[in-house]
């Protein structure tokens, strides 16, 4: 299993995933699923200078911070495989999905304030949740 398995960030808290670990650095637990977070951080910057150079609206912007966020904690989660990074690759998937819908529902919102205020406290619940209870169900766990 992979708690038996020792790193230079300690040992292993979270399943193997995709690839065998540490194969080709001692520092990153999952090579390429680390590195292939590289072009959707670059992507997600590039497109945060193009809505502020364009003014669209904040909202998108925001997006692409988020992206950005995602694309660090996945790298970070890949890079170590612990559980505290874990939390800090699947936390963000959830505010991302919660997001889109704030970005592509506002619009056509007839209570604009109750939905943004409901999509806060679902994401913060979530996050608190999961930082109490370890989540199996609604994450791919083990292969």
């Amino acid at each position: 299993m992979a708690e038996t398995i020792s790193s230079f960030w300690g040992p292993v808290t979270s399943p193997e995933w995709c690839e065998k670990n540490y194969v080709y650095s001692s520092y990153i637990a999952e090579f390429f699923n680390t590195v292939s977070n590289i072009p959707c951080l670059i992507l997600a910057f590039v497109g945060l200078v193009n809505a502020l150079r364009q003014r669209f609206e904040k909202r998108f912007s925001v997006l692409h911070v988020s992206n950005m966020i995602l694309a660090i904690g996945s790298m970070l989660y890949h890079a170590t495989l612990q559980r505290v990074q874990q939390q800090g690759d699947e936390t963000p998937m959830v505010w991302e999905m919660l997001l889109y819908i704030y970005i592509l529902y506002s619009p056509d919102w007839h209570y604009r304030s109750t939905m943004p205020t409901f999509l806060f406290l679902y994401g913060a619940a979530f996050a608190v949740a999961h930082a109490i209870i370890r989540f199996g169900a609604g994450f791919k766990e083990y292969l």
